[in-house]
């Protein structure tokens, strides 16, 4: 299929999401959904970079939306009985019990409370200290963790797909980037999720704008200043140079799963529509629903240690409101991305929705939006009448 496709029951869905795109200061995206696993939406608006339209097999960077596909990742392999949850990440990797980490278990990994957020001065020198995986992952290790993990949750904004990364690698022996392309996005037919992008797709990736900012400040300046505050914590999750890290063309070098997924909104919405339909896709179980059952439980509702307010984690996603739905489906779970990308699956409504733009955020602050929000409400009532 190489054109556009809109199943009728969906066109005001369309509708709202051409919208975002009437010019080109507005950027690009591309939206998909899965209704009971058919295709029900593939389209995309906007423009992919100045004076060229996203096309069909444009990709971009979906920030925080990774964490979704590698925690999809890791329950693969517990279903497999490589992984289990209550076991202390240190079984399978022996250098993670460092500095009073021992007992700290995949379950508490997964839903952000093993008390590594913060990255800012855990690697010395310069940022390109954090382009080395390796280096990154072994600092992790040996970091000490924030002694309030033992009571809430504390947002790994990055840390998150490295301890996860390094743990698919250990259970298998194999890379993370091999282990998810052949668990999950070669029988899925889902190819554009990337971590480590193919040399020949880079000239797909659209380009991020604008440059990040807090409140009309530099990223460094508003993080020197949240630093001084009580959410110190949430300025910590980035290394010093993070802006100049997301638009270094050897961010593509890396295997980053909490940042650096470069995702289709297609390949994303096959994860996800797989996962709102009893865990298959066109004859490939992805997980068994006892499976998804189990890795959506609620693990912690408590106020989050770095963004200040309650996140109800679940095994590494969180829940989606789907405000202002006056249908709010509370059994809606993925992840949101920096910048307004994101992708979810919704068992009640058997539907999976993913969104993905070049546009980091409104006019207003480039941090993110409500605009997956208003789309996923429009396509839950929608999908809730099809």
């Amino acid at each position: 299929m190489t054109a556009q496709f809109v199943d009728r029951r969906f066109a005001r869905l369309v509708a709202e999401f051409d919208r975002l795109f009437r010019q080109p200061s507005d950027g690009g995206g591309a939206l998909a959904v899965y209704l009971h696993g058919e295709l029900a939406v593939d389209v995309w608006a906007g423009f992919a970079h100045p004076e060229t339209p996203w096309q069909r097999d444009t990709v971009a960077m979906a920030f925080s939306t990774s964490k979704g596909v590698a925690s999809t990742l890791v329950h693969r392999l517990e279903e497999r009985g490589l992984i289990d949850y209550d076991e202390p990440v240190a079984t399978y990797w022996p250098e993670f019990a460092a500095a009073g980490k021992e007992r700290i278990t995949v379950r508490a990994m997964l839903s952000h409370r093993a008390g590594l957020h913060r990255l800012r001065g855990l690697l010395p020198g310069p940022i390109d200290a954090f382009f080395d995986d390796a280096a990154v992952t072994a600092a992790l290790a040996a970091a000490a963790p924030d002694p309030r993990h033992r009571v809430t949750s504390g947002y790994h904004g990055i840390s998150y797909g490295h301890l996860a990364a390094e743990l698919v690698r250990r259970v298998t022996g194999a890379e993370y980037t091999d282990v998810l392309r052949t668990e999950i996005a070669e029988p899925l037919a889902a190819e554009e999720l990337w971590f480590r992008v193919p040399e020949p797709a880079r000239e797909r990736i659209a380009t991020n704008f604008p440059r990040l900012t807090v409140a009309g400040l530099s990223w460094e300046r508003s993080s020197r200043l949240l630093g001084r505050t009580r959410f110190a914590a949430a300025a910590d999750t980035t290394p010093a140079g993070f802006v100049e890290l997301i638009s270094d063309p050897r961010l593509h070098d890396s295997v980053m799963p909490g940042l650096n997924g470069v995702f289709s909104a297609r390949a994303l919405a096959r994860v996800y529509g797989a996962l709102a339909n009893g865990g298959q896709l066109d004859g490939y179980q992805l997980l068994r629903p006892e499976t998804i059952e189990r890795m959506t439980q609620r693990q912690v509702f408590t106020p989050d240690y770095v963004l200040a307010f309650r996140i109800p984690w679940a095994l590494g996603y969180h829940g989606v409101p789907m405000k202002p739905s006056k249908a709010e489906p509370v059994s809606a779970f993925g992840h949101f991305g920096l910048g307004g990308s994101g992708g979810f699956a919704d068992p009640s409504t058997g539907m999976s929705l993913a969104f993905i733009t070049n546009r980091l955020g409104s006019r207003v602050t480039p941090l993110g939006d409500g605009r997956l929000a208003r789309l996923g409400a429009l396509a839950h009532n929608l999908a809730g009448t099809a």
